[in-house]
C-alpha cells in the first residue's frame, strides 16, 4: 500500500525552459560558466514555483540577454539525461523570430556575454555546447519544427 513518504521519492525531472532566438540567419546565444570551462546555450534555465511555461521563458530571457521577449511557437519538448551527474530534464524550446537586431544585456551574472552566431558557426563549436539538446533544437527549428502556443495549458 502506498504511503504519504512514497510519493517524496517519486522521480521528478527538472523543467526547463529554452529559447530559439533568431533573426537573419544568427542564433541568439549566451556564454555561461560549466564545469570550469566556458559553454554556449540558448537562454535557458528552470521554472520556478507558480509560474507557468512561458512566464519561465520570459523570465529566463530577460535574465539572461537583458531582453523583454515573447515565445511565438514551441519548437519541441525535449527529454535527456546528463550522466555526469545523474541528472534528467524536460526542456520546453520556443521560438523568438526578430524582425531586428537587438542590443543585449545579460542580467545573471552566471552568463559571460549573449552573442549572436550562425548555424555553422554553432555547429563548430560543437564541444562547447551545454547539451546535445542545444544542436538538436536548432536542427529541428531550421527543419520547420513548430507547433502553436495553444497547445501549453496552465492551470496555476
Amino acid at each position: 500500500m502506498p504511503t504519504l513518504d512514497d510519493h517524496h521519492l517519486q522521480f521528478k525531472p527538472n523543467t526547463t525552459v529554452a529559447a530559439i532566438v533568431h533573426h537573419k540567419g544568427k542564433f541568439l546565444m549566451v556564454e555561461e560558466w560549466q564545469d570550469q570551462q566556458w559553454v554556449y546555450n540558448q537562454p535557458a534555465g528552470h521554472i520556478e514555483a507558480n509560474e507557468t511555461i512561458i512566464e519561465g521563458l520570459e523570465r529566463e530571457l530577460k535574465e539572461e540577454t537583458g531582453l523583454q521577449l515573447t515565445a511565438q511557437a514551441l519548437s519541441g519538448i525535449y527529454y535527456f539525461h546528463l550522466p555526469r551527474s545523474n541528472l534528467f530534464y524536460l526542456r520546453f524550446c520556443f521560438i523568438v523570430e526578430l524582425d531586428a537586431w537587438l542590443e543585449t544585456q545579460p542580467e545573471d551574472n552566471e552568463i559571460n556575454r549573449a552573442v549572436w552566431m550562425s548555424y555553422e558557426e554553432i555547429v563548430n563549436k560543437s564541444a562547447q555546447l551545454r547539451s546535445p539538446i542545444v544542436l538538436a533544437a536548432i536542427k529541428d527549428y531550421l527543419d520547420g519544427n513548430k507547433y502553436p502556443l495553444s497547445i501549453l495549458k496552465s492551470y496555476l
